[in-house]
């Protein structure tokens, strides 16, 4: 067997190393929902700067990807979600779809049934309020005077997670200014409401789930009385600081925080501020945007974000254990050089704000993002440098500790970009009806970390190793599982935290450990893979899935072969079924989606997941069946 899978790992190496850039990284497609490639068509619009090639590829891609329900799912497969099919059909609209088309009154019928565009999320209403389509009543306030909230205020710009941050204060210049789309074809939504938007009167139709969001409800109505009162000459100095924020933070060509809501009120904040597109702030802000795209020969989407420094670092760990397992090198040389040449040392960014005097050594997500490092990549990243040549990258290792060592939070896990990002009041304010406006610790990013600082040489005893450890046991869950915030779900969760307890030397045979092994030796589907589903954000049973994904079943894997059980049946059938799943040209076929952006809203499609974890895992598993010491030495 393997030497069979040796021929797997061989044809794996080579299709990764396909996909290698020139310079060194790699980068994959990042696939969202309608939503994006929606508000794209409607930004064109908006600005009046209409690309008709481009918005008939992008037509393609909406038509394409609406379901059997006649609406739009937020992952492949999905059930209706009414936001994204409200933008979907404006936009197949605003490209010239006929509204008697089939597809059309279809879609438009299952938006009525759903209660109809009234019932959209914040950000949904926001756009439709930039089009004249609702009033801007229709979304909660976000007053420009938060650019001067003090941070003892209990609602102030800090307390909110980074993308929080950079969507909101561009969108509260637009709010406050109010302008109407260009939208030359001057068309509209109107036959998506089951009432006119103007006879509406309850579009804060959320859910209230607790006092404060009673107490937050009754605080919008009465800001949503005084703010028309409000002269705007009164808030000329508190613009000019919000411009002055996104003006620091506007990132080149990768654009504001480097996701794509973000960037696009940019843009529209720029034109209606009068910036003439030409203008260098303006201009900078339109390439960033389309940076995003990705246009095929016959459609085309836009992307949410990039995603290079994750993409070339777990790359670059698949190759390791490639290079590992066949007993020869991996060539990493000109990929840590270009993962070095991108560490963030000369920016202190906004999670400074939180943790003043910590030296920057983080690594973003994107080509650049210096305001923004990220948690997670920092340590995948010092993990590969210090695997691929721990001397000739001392001095960025010793950076990333540094840095992950100030950003431990004090419940003494890990968020993403921020530290103590968890009043979790904030998230029952009428605006956050996406329920992820902050960034509080998670497993995922927690057990990273300790990964990277045992795989380092830092000691289980250490009382930062302690404290995160502590977190990690005190939030697994009943069945054994760790709840996966940044990839689905309970699987990576539990592969994250099972990596890190080896790499901090918990014992197999504990009780934390076995519990985790239980529940994915559970949860292995007949066909010996692991799948599991979205839905699982919303309630559905964890782990589980009507079909097994290629990544997904790398992530159980290399959770089971770091508690120490390469040897186990189950392991086996899971890599027998990775080696029958690839294809002559050394690939794996996945259209689920197996990431998230903010679980029951927003989901991810990482293309690279199907390529980089299957050959991880099974690189892993030879490596470990050809030594005698089963123990995998790495943190992750």
């Amino acid at each position: 067997m393997l030497d069979t899978l040796q021929e797997t790992i061989l044809r794996g190496r080579e299709a990764l190393a396909r996909r290698q850039q020139a310079d060194g990284h790699w980068v994959f497609e990042l696939e969202a929902d309608a939503t994006i490639p929606a508000e794209y068509v409607l930004l064109e619009h908006y600005l009046d700067r209409i690309e008709p090639e481009l918005q008939r590829k992008i037509g393609v891609y909406l038509r394409r990807i609406q379901g059997t329900h006649a609406g739009c799912p937020l992952f492949h497969d999905g059930a209706f979600d009414l936001s994204a099919s409200v933008k979907a059909y404006y936009a197949l609209k605003l490209i010239g779809d006929d509204v008697n088309a089939p597809h059309m009154v279809a879609a438009q019928a299952a938006i009525l049934a759903a209660g109809g565009a009234a019932r959209c999320n914040v950000f949904t209403r926001a756009q439709l309020a930039l089009f004249g389509q609702v009033p801007w009543q229709a979304v909660p306030v976000m007053p420009l005077e938060l650019m001067v909230a003090p941070r003892w205020f209990p609602i102030n710009l800090w307390k909110i997670s980074y993308w929080s941050r950079t969507v909101v204060v561009p969108l509260m210049v637009l709010m406050h200014l109010r302008p109407v789309a260009r939208n030359p074809r001057g068309l509209g939504v109107a036959e998506l409401f089951v009432t006119p938007p103007e006879t509406v009167r309850d579009w804060n139709h959320a859910p209230v789930r607790s006092h404060w969001g009673h107490a937050f409800r009754l605080l919008d109505r009465v800001l949503q009385s005084v703010e028309p009162r409000v002269p705007r000459t009164a808030r000329t100095r508190l613009i000019d600081k919000a411009v002055a924020f996104v003006v620091e933070r506007l990132n080149g060509e990768d654009g504001l925080g480097g996701i794509y809501p973000a960037i696009a009120n940019t843009v529209m904040m720029f034109d209606a501020l009068g910036y003439p597109p030409e203008h260098d702030h303006a201009e900078t802000a339109w390439r960033a945007v389309r940076k995003l795209l990705v246009v095929g020969e016959d459609e085309a989407y836009c992307q949410p974000c990039l995603s290079p420094i994750w993409d070339t670092s777990l790359s670059g760990h698949a190759l390791a254990e490639a290079a590992q397992a066949l007993g020869d090198d991996a060539d990493l040389d000109t990929a840590c050089g270009w993962l070095r040449d991108r560490q963030v040392t000369d920016v202190v960014g906004d999670w400074a704000v939180t943790r003043p005097g910590v030296t920057p050594g983080g690594w973003a997500f994107q080509y650049a993002n210096a305001y923004y490092p990220d948690v997670d990549d920092t340590a995948v990243v010092g993990m590969l440098l210090h695997r691929a040549d721990p001397a000739a990258n001392a001095d960025a290792i010793t950076r990333a500790r540094d840095w992950i060592l100030g950003m431990q939070s004090h419940d003494g896990g890990w968020g993403a970009f921020d530290a103590d990002n968890d009043k979790d009041y904030l998230n029952h304010i009428p605006f956050a009806d996406h329920g992820a406006l902050l960034d509080p610790s998670t497993a995922d990013v927690t057990a990273r970390c300790l990964g990277f600082l045992a795989q380092i040489g830092m000691k289980p005893e250490d009382e930062v190793m302690q404290r995160g450890l502590n977190w990690l046991i005190r939030n697994q869950e009943a069945d054994g599982s760790w709840f996966g915030r940044w990839g689905t779900n309970y699987l990576y969760g539990t592969w994250s935290v099972l990596c890190a307890l080896n790499a901090c030397g918990l014992s197999h045979d504990s009780d934390t450990i076995t519990r985790a092994v239980d529940f994915l030796l559970a949860t292995q589907r007949e066909d010996g893979g692991w799948g599991e589903d979205e839905e699982t954000y919303a309630g559905a049973p964890p782990g589980r899935f009507d079909r097994s994904t290629p990544s997904q079943t790398a992530w159980a894997l290399l959770g089971l072969m770091a508690a120490g059980r390469s040897d186990h049946e189950a392991v086996s059938r899971g890599i027998a079924y990775l080696a029958a799943t690839q294809d002559a040209r050394g690939e794996w076929a996945e259209e689920a989606y197996t990431a998230v952006g903010f679980p029951r809203v927003f989901y991810l499609r990482y293309h690279g997941y199907k390529q980089f974890f299957p050959l991880m895992a099974v690189s892993r598993y030879v490596g470990l069946m050809r030594r005698n010491d089963r123990r995998v030495a790495y943190g992750f």
